[in-house]
């Protein structure tokens, strides 16, 4: 091959080099009395680094890289084709043999197609399957680095779960028995994550969808994973149906979309607490347990669970109250020793729980009771409705804090004034649901504190002092024992201000049986604190 570098000063392109021999009759390559000039307009000139041509040559039309094409294809001619390439210099798919070499091809490009876009122009967009290798790249890049951003708001493993959700997305075939990740926290703009995001992200695993069926009647609540075997923790009035049915078939949904059957383990009535148990669960990721003491009124508050059948739905508030006492009609409740004598004329109770039948209705159980529980709990502005019930209330590390439970109404408890949420919703607190949930595991039952009185709440004609009025003392009591009498005005019991008869019973039952308390009352003018030790309420 003869050496053309010494004439020009210039070293050839490699590619060029080839594409400018021909074949002679003999076999031979021998180099062209001219380069052939390739048209512009049909192939566009493949992108380089823009240099000055010498000063003694005149400018040459940049030409397109050309294969050598095998000569018993194209006999006794100079074997030099174009090469097409598309708008960014990349070869296109050879045409067929009766389309010109120079046709675009008949496949639109990769940047235009109806599924795809660029990446660039859509960051964070899960748009995968039919993209180039490098715009992958840097879509994973963005979405580590969003990882990050929520890692560092939640601590721990946050950050890595929610890794894994965005590069899933890189993905395509992971099976079910795989799949990981908050499968319902959809996070499209990288750039913008919150508190609720990073909540959400860490806390939605642990959060399930239950479904409750009996011959004649089904409904749809929320749950709390207690373990990763499948130890699930949600309400009383869901498992049974707002009281009215206990031979019922449980399924639960979670959130990466598994169907499992459970058993129950124990309900409680008292507290409206149940514990089921996932058929073959295993992997499971458990909810982590916040102190409920340590909360602040206007502490962030988020909630996820069911409402109308929607799982994973997150809404967010703040905490309203904190010592809230209410009571709600129970089919499942027993009656109670500690009675609470209503007064003339008291309002009808606007607290009822948030269950909705499968038809969207309210559950008919709680109209229908006779019984009716009191309970201490967390008021929170985040939106809870119908379907919630035993789904979370988080704090801002996506910690437990509450159990969802009920929402008040502005009117009447019917379904159809019970539209929904407004802003009133309440919470079962956490170290309240812990101790009951690990008794049901470990016993099957929980227990709860007794006080031996029957109260009413104290009025102006009866005490100058707010709190619960005795109206009678069990004899042999725990009250009896601490040595209350009718008349007495309870103010204060373990610590919480005591303002009506339901305070007092709701405090009461979070103890367990046998447990110690601090209880102030006043007598005659006079502020006394003494030590009750709490009996067994019996169901």
């Amino acid at each position: 091959m003869t050496d053309n570098t010494k004439d020009s000063g210039t070293t050839p392109d490699p590619a060029d080099d080839t594409a400018a021999f021909a074949v002679n009759d003999s076999g031979e390559a021998t180099p062209p009395t001219a380069r052939p000039t390739v048209p512009t307009t049909d192939a566009p000139a493949a992108p380089s680094a823009p240099t000055a041509p010498p000063a003694n040559v005149e400018p040459t039309v940049p030409v397109v890289n050309a294969p050598t094409l095998p000569t018993h294809d194209v006999p006794d001619a100079a074997q030099t084709v174009a090469y097409p390439t598309d708008a960014f210099g990349r070869p296109i798919e050879s045409p067929t043999a009766s389309s010109s070499a120079y046709a675009p091809s008949a496949s639109p490009q990769a940047y235009a197609t109806a599924d795809s876009y660029p990446t660039d122009a859509f960051p964070g967009q899960p748009f995968a399957s039919n993209k180039s290798k490098e715009p992958g790249r840097r879509k994973g890049s963005v979405a580590l680095i969003a990882a990050l951003a929520i890692g560092a708001l939640v601590g721990g493993s946050s950050g890595a779960g929610i890794t894994a959700l965005m590069m899933n997305g890189q993905n395509n075939g992971v099976p079910v028995s795989e799949a990981s990740g908050p499968s319902n926290v959809v996070v499209n703009n990288t750039k913008s994550v919150n508190q609720i995001t990073a909540v959400a992200a860490k806390a939605s695993p642990s959060v399930v969808t239950i479904d409750v069926s009996s011959s004649s009647s089904g409904g749809t609540g929320s749950g709390v994973i207690l373990s990763d075997d499948g130890y699930v923790l949600t309400n009383t009035h869901v498992v049974t149906l707002d009281g009215a049915a206990s031979d019922v078939k449980i399924e639960v949904k979670s959130n990466d979309g598994k169907l499992y059957a459970a058993t129950m383990v124990g309900t409680d009535p008292i507290s409206d607490l149940a514990v089921i148990k996932l058929t073959d669960a295993s992997g499971l990721t458990p909810i982590t347990w916040g102190d409920s003491s340590e909360l602040n009124v206007g502490d962030s508050a988020i909630a996820i669970g069911a409402p109308l059948g929607l799982s994973g739905t997150v809404t967010d508030g703040i905490v309203s109250a904190l010592n809230r006492s209410i009571t709600v009609a129970s089919s499942a409740a027993p009656s109670s020793p500690d009675a609470t004598t209503p007064d003339e004329g008291q309002s009808q109770n606007p607290f009822f729980f948030d269950f909705p039948n499968q038809d969207g209705t309210q559950s008919q159980g709680s109209q229908t009771a006779t019984a009716s529980i009191a309970l201490p709990v967390i008021q929170t502005d985040a939106a809870i409705n119908p379907g919630n019930s035993g789904g979370a209330l988080l704090n801002g590390s996506g910690e437990l804090i509450g159990i969802n439970v009920a929402i008040a109404s502005a009117g009447s408890t019917t379904a159809s004034a019970a539209a929904g949420s407004i802003g009133v919703g309440f919470s079962i607190p956490s170290n309240f649901a812990k101790r009951i949930s690990d008794e049901i595991i470990a016993n099957g039952t929980a227990t709860h504190g007794l006080l031996g009185a029957s109260v009413k709440d104290a009025s102006s004609s009866t005490s100058s002092t707010v709190g619960a009025l005795i109206s009678e003392v069990t004899s042999g009591g725990a009250a009896a024992e601490a040595g209350l009498a009718a008349d007495d005005v309870i103010t204060n019991f373990n610590g919480v201000p005591i303002t009506d008869s339901i305070d007092l019973t709701a405090q009461v039952r979070v103890l367990p049986a046998g447990a110690s308390a601090d209880l102030t009352y006043v007598r005659d003018g006079k502020s006394v604190t003494v030590s009750v030790t709490v009996g067994a309420l019996t169901s």
